[in-house]
């Protein structure tokens, strides 16, 4: 499972990561926001295309897509105490990578 701390590191690990504060959370950019911490709940939601996101939601419970319009745009929850440190790392790189294809506005 995985620690505030190790998310941190892991999101952090990626070429021109910057994390900076964002309503009641942290979010982690690259070129756009591919990652937010809520560190209150133990969660963190982290955007992905349509395909990625139904496979993370299939593969992992406490793995789920955001119950709204975000949630449709890709936006997926993932229960920090559900969640394996592996499945994480492989979750934060696809959507990483996701997010080096956006362009910035």
């Amino acid at each position: 499972m995985v620690t505030i701390e190790v998310f941190r590191k892991i999101a952090s690990s990626f070429p021109g990561v910057e994390e900076k504060p964002h309503f009641d959370r942290a979010a982690f950019k690259a070129r756009v926001i591919f990652a937010t911490l809520h560190e209150a709940s133990h969660t963190a939601n982290l955007k992905f295309n349509e395909v990625d996101q139904s496979v993370f939601c299939e593969f992992e419970k406490g793995v789920y897509a955001v119950p709204n319009k975000w949630g449709q745009q890709g936006w997926t929850t993932f229960e920090l105490d559900k969640v394996p440190e592996e499945l994480m790392k492989d979750a934060l790189e696809t959507a990483y990578k996701e997010s080096l294809k956006k362009k910035t506005k």
